[in-house]
């Protein structure tokens, strides 16, 4: 799996608040993933279990890209910040549900950081600590938000820096274009 995404192609300026935090938090990104099938004696990434999607479709123009002036400019509109906790919790919950689990069972939880008033509104709205949220938080700081590299930085950061073992329960949460938002469930 390869996402690759150049924000700066996206640089655009003109005098609105949403530009400048556009610009700001908005960063080049690349990752990429090796997937595989069958069994394996040693899992240092964990297993894609099962996966949800939900659209908002009448978000639309809350996210995403426009074109002005022959540019591209990023879209991060002032809602996202309290769109998220809700749009995550319609692709949670019926996840979880399938697979007989509940919040508590989750070890890792590789959340896509939008940014900071976005994640801070993640975390109310699950009651989330700063322990579960660390990773997300630490590669906003060190990098920015890539865009949909940046959950594949968040998930690297968890297997690097929070000792994984077998069986253990992971959630990978992303936002992204057109106000959506996608989790897979995770299993090392």
């Amino acid at each position: 799996m390869l996402a690759v995404e150049i924000c700066s192609a996206c640089h655009y300026v003109d005098n609105t608040v949403e530009t400048v935090i556009g610009n700001a938090i908005c960063a080049d990104g690349a990752a990429a993933f090796l997937l595989g099938a069958g069994e394996q004696k040693k899992y240092l990434y964990p297993r894609v279990i099962d996966f949800e999607t939900f659209l908002d479709i009448e978000q639309i123009e809350e996210v995403g890209l426009q074109h002005r002036g022959g540019k591209l400019r990023i879209v991060l509109g002032s809602s996202v910040q309290h769109l998220a906790g809700p749009m995550i919790e319609r692709v949670l919950h019926p996840l979880l549900l399938r697979h007989g689990l509940v919040r508590s069972q989750v070890r890792f939880w590789i959340v896509h950081p939008g940014g900071r008033k976005v994640i801070d509104n993640v975390q109310r709205h699950f009651k989330m600590t700063d322990e579960q949220l660390r990773f997300s938080r630490s590669v906003l700081r060190k990098y920015g938000n890539m865009s949909s590299p940046t959950v594949m930085f968040v998930l690297d950061e968890a297997v690097r820096n929070g000792d994984p073992r077998p069986n253990d329960w992971g959630i990978m949460i992303a936002l992204g274009p057109g106000m959506a938002a996608e989790a897979a469930l995770l299993r090392w």
